[in-house]
């Protein structure tokens, strides 16, 4: 069995010739075949993953023995069928492809579906469907736990029995079974189909072999959803002051070095330490990379997530790189993420950075995960329920921040937007740059604005680069800060005695 790093390897190095090759089979309009020899000899495959990721419109797949995770992901319109099992996420973010898989598959089966059909031919494993914006899912043999939970349109079609919670948080979409099913979870009804309804989706499926039967039962959200309330960080870092660590400041007008590279090769530049959130996309001049969810330019980083996930494959093609939320997402275990990762990166450009968003409770994780995947920064989310305040996420970051290798970075999501002081703090705690939601109006003139009060900080403290800034540039006003913190108090000029005990 080859190695994790081999598999990845292979599966890039498989991925990277897809597009000549499925250039010339639409031309020819045969049939692309992976697990056999040029002379037709079976070779299976042996879990390479994120396999065959974004086919575009007519083109047409068959591959041979086990597949990974995230197998034909984010696909536009091809035509994709497998002989053999698959692991999870199959068809993820779908969007036209056809896929039909002959064996199992397991969990996660369509995630986030947006447009297609899927077919899996021997059951599937747990969340199949979850999160479903459009499309078909039909499956022979059994499912696991939650089949088709938080679904928002779309249709999943069982013959077999399904596991507990089934449409659990589902707000749309239908869940139709021919087989046993428990009693559904609060917000969902159970009903059966009226005869119109058997012949359009009878119709739909088309092979007689998957007809449902009249007794079929469909599983709706009844309307009702309640979102939850979490803890939120009420804290921010007004209990932190900045302060010169020698007795020199620099002349006013001097120019001082605010500028953050992400990436070793082809490195991305950040003006200032500072990755502005813009949701809907940048819609002005403005040259300033920024984190954004829709429209990408090619500065800019894209936020994945669980609302855009079906439009990963465009999303990615041509924009600076792309930002993982991995909160937002079903767990991904190492090989689930492996199969994520090398979807997205043979879809984007080859120099584009890779980000991984996580809570900041979780910041160990996400900085073992960038060393052990090769991304780029990982990100830690200060408001992410756990009601942590701002300075006592300081250290925390700070000190993992140190096992980074091979000039990774770690950054912090704040639940506001930043200040000149902000950004000095973070630097100081060996945090190397912001993210925050920007200002609903004049985003230039806050940038502008920030930049200015920065270099200002700068002079007054005596430095010329954010690169010389060390914790013991910070200062904490008062005992709660300093407790939470490990500052050194102001007066007292030495943390806390706590933080040396063993």
């Amino acid at each position: 069995m080859a190695s994790v790093d081999e598999l990845v390897a292979n599966s890039m190095s498989i991925n990277s010739r897809l597009p000549a090759q499925l250039e010339k089979a639409l031309e020819r309009n045969i049939v692309l075949r992976i697990g056999w020899t040029t002379s037709g000899e079976p070779v299976p495959k042996e879990g390479e993953l994120g396999l065959c990721p974004n086919l575009p419109d007519g083109s047409k797949v068959r591959s041979l023995g086990y597949l990974g995770s995230f197998t034909a992901a984010f696909g536009n319109g091809g035509t994709f069928t497998h002989q053999g099992e698959t692991g999870s996420f199959l068809g993820a973010g779908n969007n036209g492809n056809k896929i039909t898989c002959e064996r199992s598959a397991g969990d996660c089966v369509g995630y986030a579906q947006k447009s297609g059909i899927i077919t899996v031919l021997d059951g599937v494993g747990n969340d199949a469907g979850s999160k479903m914006t459009g499309g078909v899912l039909v499956v022979r043999g059994s499912a696991g736990l939650r089949i088709g939970g938080g679904m928002l349109g779309g249709d999943i079609i069982i013959h077999g029995d399904v596991g507990s919670d089934p449409g659990a948080g589902m707000r749309g979409g239908r869940i139709i079974i021919n087989g046993r099913c428990p009693p559904p979870p609060p917000g969902v009804n159970l009903r059966p189909l009226d005869k119109s309804e058997v012949k359009k989706i009878n119709d739909l499926l088309g092979d007689d072999d998957l007809h449902i039967p009249a007794d079929a039962v469909c599983l709706e959200s009844d309307g009702t959803h309640v979102v939850a309330k979490m803890a939120v960080c009420t804290e921010d870092f007004s209990g932190i002051s900045i302060v010169p660590a020698t007795t020199n400041h620099n002349p006013e007008y001097s120019t001082c070095d605010t500028v953050t590279l992400i990436g070793e090769e082809g490195s991305l530049a950040l003006p200032i330490p500072l990755l502005p959130y813009i949701p809907e996309g940048v819609t002005d001049d403005l040259f300033h990379p920024c984190l954004v969810g829709k429209t990408p330019r090619d500065c800019d980083i894209v936020l994945i997530d669980s609302a855009n996930f079906s439009d990963a494959a465009n999303l990615v093609a041509n924009c600076a790189g792309f930002a993982i939320d991995l909160d937002s997402l079903p767990r991904l275990d190492g090989a689930a993420l492996d199969g994520l990762l090398v979807a997205l990166r043979c879809i984007a450009k080859s120099d584009a950075k890779v980000m991984l968003v996580r809570s900041v409770t979780q910041t160990n994780s996400i900085h073992h995960e960038i060393n052990h995947h090769g991304c780029d920064v990982g990100i830690s989310v200060l408001d992410d329920g756990s009601g942590l305040s701002a300075p006592a996420s300081l250290p925390a970051i700070g000190k993992s921040a140190s096992g980074l290798e091979n000039g990774r970075l770690a950054s912090i999501w704040l639940p506001w937007s930043a200040t000149s002081e902000d950004m000095i703090i973070a630097c100081c705690s060996n945090i190397s740059f912001i993210v925050c939601h920007a200002p609903d109006e004049n985003l230039s003139g806050w940038l502008s604005q920030v930049s200015a009060d920065l270099s200002a900080h700068l002079n007054r403290i005596g430095l010329n680069s954010i690169d010389a800034l060390t914790r013991s540039n910070l200062r904490a006003c008062d005992q709660d800060t300093a407790a939470v913190s490990g500052l050194r108090l102001a007066g007292y000029d030495r943390p806390l005695p706590h933080w040396f005990a063993r």
